[in-house]
């Protein structure tokens, strides 16, 4: 293998990678998959190589694979040594940064696991409805309490990073973009201003137009 690979599906969390990937100008492979979600072999065949069965998963040349996206954000400004989307040890960001990456993935992602198909973790359809109801209202809070922190133009201030590539693909998830208009317009505008980039733009249309 030449370059690395990316399992990806159009609007997934794998967009999130993708435009990172843009942004530093990095070859890659594109592994299109069916909805993991209704095509148990396709989730089983992932499964083989990442056994969480989610995406964004990436296969280096040496065939190491690098699955959550956290991990992959991390790996890519070490393999490029760049520091224009992940501030470097030494800057004053590094904190903040990290701080609110993991909060993305660790308090709001899950919000998704489980609440976008509760059929995968209960029987019930009562309690089923209760739990995608209760992970919209957790993804509410969890938006709201981040609205107050975000900077200007950037999640970070003035320092571009690959937060803003994140809110530029998850405000197109639940609770929807009309939310994030109306009740979180700080992270609406960073996501707006982060997708038209020249060097991310094309990637978003390819996955939320």
């Amino acid at each position: 293998m030449s370059q690395m690979q990316l399992y990806r599906r159009a609007g997934w969390g794998s967009a999130i990678v993708e435009m990172q990937m843009a942004h530093y100008g990095l070859p890659v492979a594109p592994v299109e998959l069916a909805d993991l979600f209704l095509d148990a072999a396709a989730r089983e065949r992932l499964m083989q190589i990442s056994p969480a069965g989610q995406i964004p998963v990436l296969v280096l040349p040496d065939g190491k694979v690098l699955s959550e996206s956290a991990a992959i954000t991390l790996y890519l400004a070490d393999l490029t040594g760049r520091d224009d989307l992940v501030p470097g040890p030494g800057a004053a960001e590094r904190a903040d940064f990290l701080r609110w990456l993991i909060y993305l993935v660790a308090q709001v992602y899950p919000c998704f696991t489980f609440g976008d198909v509760p059929s995968r973790f209960l029987t019930d359809p009562a309690a089923q409805k209760q739990l995608a109801e209760a992970t919209i209202a957790r993804l509410q809070d969890l938006w709201s309490a981040l609205e107050p922190v975000a900077g200007g133009p950037w999640f970070l201030g003035a320092r571009f990073s690959a937060l803003d590539l994140y809110l530029a693909a998850m405000i197109n998830w639940k609770p929807g973009p009309e939310w994030f208009q109306t009740r979180a317009p700080r992270l609406w505008t960073i996501a707006e201003a982060a997708a038209a980039r020249p060097e991310i733009a094309p990637v978003w249309q390819q996955n939320f137009a």
